[in-house]
C-alpha cells in the first residue's frame, strides 16, 4: 500500500466511525514544553484551552515565570 492509499483508508474509516457515533472527539488541555529562563531546565506545563500565557515555577530552581 502506498502512503496516499493508507491515508485515504484511514480517512474513510474515521468518517464511517463518526457517522456511527462510536467515537467522540474532545479538545483538552495543551502541553507546553518550556525552558527555564534562569537555569535552562526543561519544564512541561499544561495550559487550558485558549490560554496563551501560563504562569509556572521551574521544577528544579523554583523560579517563577510565564510562558511565551
Amino acid at each position: 500500500m502506498s502512503k496516499q492509499s493508507m491515508r485515504e483508508e484511514a480517512e474513510r474509516l474515521i468518517r464511517e466511525t463518526m457517522e456511527k457515533k462510536n467515537i467522540v472527539i474532545k479538545q483538552g488541555q495543551t502541553r507546553i514544553e518550556a525552558v527555564c529562563g534562569k537555569c535552562g531546565a526543561p519544564n512541561r506545563i499544561l495550559a487550558e484551552k485558549g490560554a496563551t500565557r501560563v504562569k509556572f515555577a521551574c521544577k528544579q530552581c523554583d523560579h517563577k515565570q510565564e510562558t511565551l
